[in-house]
């Protein structure tokens, strides 16, 4: 572990507190949503009141209390939130064993009409539901009384192509209004929303949606990014022809072409001025199809529920992320990352969304820190790796944006290393709360992040999330703490899968979380819990490090490596070898200019030895070209330490899975020159 993770130091009165980062102040703490739902919960609900002073233990209690009495804790959610049940629920939780758990059996409901709920308010009709700004950085607003009226025209237009609940309606678009729209007007109808973003080529795409059977596809002509339009009219052909299920084509002209022949027109589907009909659905019944990274073979089609996903989502984003009408949120995502259908979750909230399409870079590092001033902004949300080439660049956002109305900066995709805590601390605001949090795409939100009643640790995710059962095991599924073991969820989340689309007997579902503790959630990360209840994540555990029994994940590897200057990003894999030995080597992509000599070479290895432990000092330091990534931005580490264990490379991935495919065939070079040079 890091410095900056290890265990506190220890007096002669039990451990020293580490000071945290920034804490909220007693205004903070007052107005936050979360501190009136405990108070109300007390009083309603038999929930532990807060503790006077004391928020750690405040939220420490009704945390206990939400997973030790998890039935009553989602129906007090429901009751907070004002959910409407058309019809009503006959229990909260008729069946909790995971895989399986039964949620508000006999409720309908319908997620779009949540998520539509402040167009009905006169006083907010005029106010805007959606901004949506692209790479000129000018913001445009749709107004929840125009997004009510898109919504209804389409859902009409979608029941006269026959969509009927539970058929499937995809879409390879960018982050623009019309992507909201569609997934709403599909969500009122009952029809199940996938998408992808038009940066994935054909063969990704196909990978995705020919598994569900999509009856319409909602397409634009093509996009721009980085200051270029990227035609994607050919594309779009080579997948009206292989959906071989499809009834209809939407297109929309982002970059002003015609319709294909035989498609249909946004601007024509959505020119009535029709109020949305709701289709009310069982409360399990799918919202959506999202996909894994798909880095070893087809991607997982997770299915998950209306009523699952508004419950949790009204939950995080209410509660955990503090959102409300006044508030206005803007998160770097594309429609092909799980963040998109979190982020437009916000409408549940009654909050403002802002929906950028562009290049998080462009035209200049600082893109995004100008887009959440020009938005007005309140709660931002990026990647950790953004805000690591921010340090890098030496971008200085407090000095250069006003961001007065940024309450929360959050970071999701990778961990946050603390020296990324420390520049947004220094270079955005020093009051301001940082939200490092960790979910996945498989519940399509947080295991544990944002709490905006506790403080701040520096390389800390605050506390694992209300309702949420989370622990570290060891191997023997003991829970430990103050050690890292693997983050395992004991109680059942409403948002889980479903199921998976094509998975008649769950097999595959079982296998991916249950397997190795039966009837527990196993994710595959590591993950440390303190004993202040905050959480570490050292990343992925099946391609940890472990040397001699010590295990330590890539993250923390990183986290010191890329401190230096002269490293832009770095790999390191830990391969099990046939002859019981372990070959650990750390591949560098160099920043520009940056020589690997030997200097350079020692310093990496001292800044390991210094920083984390001599057991971690890398067997090799190997120049790359670069580090592969998924498609939603995430290092591949699995399917390279396969190509160095001598995987073929159609084996070991999918390569529509990946952002450069030449990348692995570099990795799969290094691995046949290591067999060869075997004696």
């Amino acid at each position: 572990m890091t410095a900056a993770h290890s265990a506190a130091p220890t007096t002669a009165d039990g451990p020293e507190q580490p000071e945290p980062l920034w804490s909220p102040g007693p205004d903070r703490i007052e107005g936050a949503r979360l501190t009136r739902f405990q108070a109300w919960a007390a009083e309603r609900f038999g929930a532990p009141a807060a503790v006077p002073g004391d928020p750690a233990a405040s939220y420490a209690a009704l945390h206990q209390w939400s997973v030790g009495e998890l039935a009553t804790f989602w129906q007090a959610v429901t009751e907070w939130f004002d959910v409407r049940f058309t019809t009503p629920y006959e229990t909260v939780l008729a069946d909790r064993s995971m895989p399986g758990a039964t949620w508000f059996p006999g409720a309908t409901l319908n997620y779009a009409e949540h998520a539509l709920r402040a167009a009905e308010d006169p006083a907010r009709a005029g106010d805007p539901a959606l901004l949506y700004v692209d790479e000129t950085h000018e913001p445009l607003p749709v107004t929840w009384a125009e997004l009510r009226r898109q919504v209804g025209s389409l859902a009409a237009g979608l029941r006269r192509l026959g969509v009927r609940p539970g058929d499937r309606v995809s879409g390879y678009l960018p982050n623009i209004p019309e992507a909201a729209v569609a997934l709403l007007a599909t969500a009122a109808v009952g029809g199940v929303w996938t998408s992808c973003a038009p940066d994935f080529g054909a063969r990704s795409v196909l990978d995705r949606f020919q598994q569900v059977e999509p009856v319409v596809l909602f397409t634009v002509d093509g996009y721009r990014y980085g200051g270029k339009e990227h035609d994607r009219t050919e594309t779009v052909a080579e997948l009206r022809r292989e959906l071989r299920g499809l009834r209809a084509t939407v297109h929309i002209p982002l970059l002003g072409t015609p319709a294909p022949e035989g498609a249909l027109e946004w601007g024509a589907l959505t020119a009535a001025d029709t109020e949305p009909v709701f289709e009310h659905v069982p409360f399990d019944h799918p919202l959506w199809v999202l996909y894994s990274s798909g880095t070893t073979g087809l991607p997982k089609a997770i299915v998950q529920s209306q009523g699952g996903i508004l419950v949790e989502h009204l939950k995080q984003l209410g509660l955990h992320c503090d959102l409300g009408p006044e508030d206005r949120f803007f998160w770097y995502t594309s429609t092909g990352w799980m963040m998109w259908n979190f982020l437009v979750s916000g409408l549940l909230t009654g909050t403002t969304v802002v929906l950028y399409d562009g290049s998080p870079g462009y035209p200049a590092t600082d893109a995004q820190w100008r887009v959440a001033e020009r938005t007005g902004a309140t709660l931002y949300g990026t990647s950790a790796a953004y805000v690591m080439a921010c340090r890098k660049a030496g971008v200085h956002p407090g000095r250069d944006f006003d961001l007065s109305r940024v309450q929360c900066v959050a970071t999701t995709g990778s961990p946050l290393p603390p020296d990324g805590f420390r520049w947004i601390h220094d270079e955005v605001s020093e009051d301001l709360w940082i939200a490092s949090v960790s979910g996945g795409t498989d519940v399509c939100s947080c295991f544990a992040g944002a709490v905006p009643t506790l403080p701040v640790h520096t390389g800390e995710l605050q506390a694992p999330g209300l309702g949420t059962g989370l622990q570290a095991w060891d191997p023997q599924g003991r829970p430990v703490t103050d050690e890292v073991g693997e983050l395992v969820v004991t109680t059942p989340m409403p948002s889980m899968p479903i199921h998976f689309w094509n998975d008649p007997d769950g097999s595959r579902y079982r296998e991916s979380y249950f397997e190795m503790f039966p009837g527990n959630w196993r994710h595959g990360d590591w993950i440390t819990v303190t004993s202040r209840g905050s959480v570490v994540i050292h990343g992925r555990s099946d391609s940890t490090l472990n040397r001699q029994g010590v295990r330590m994940g890539s993250a923390d590897i990183y986290e010191a490596v890329e401190r230096l200057p002269e490293i832009r990003e770095s790999l390191v894999i830990g391969v099990e070898q046939p002859d019981g030995g372990y070959w650990m080597p750390l591949f560098v992509h160099l920043a520009e200019g940056a020589v690997l000599d030997d200097a350079l070479r020692d310093r990496i290895r001292r800044v390991i030895r210094e920083q984390l432990s001599p057991r971690h000092v890398p067997d090799e330091i190997i120049e790359a070209p670069g580090v592969p990534h998924t498609l939603t931005g995430k290092r591949i580490e699995v399917p390279v330490k396969r190509l160095l264990q001598g995987v073929a490379l159609d084996k070991a991935v999918n390569p529509g899975s990946v952002d450069n495919i030449e990348l692995l065939r570099f990795y799969g070079r290094v691995a046949e020159q290591r067999a060869a040079d075997r004696p």
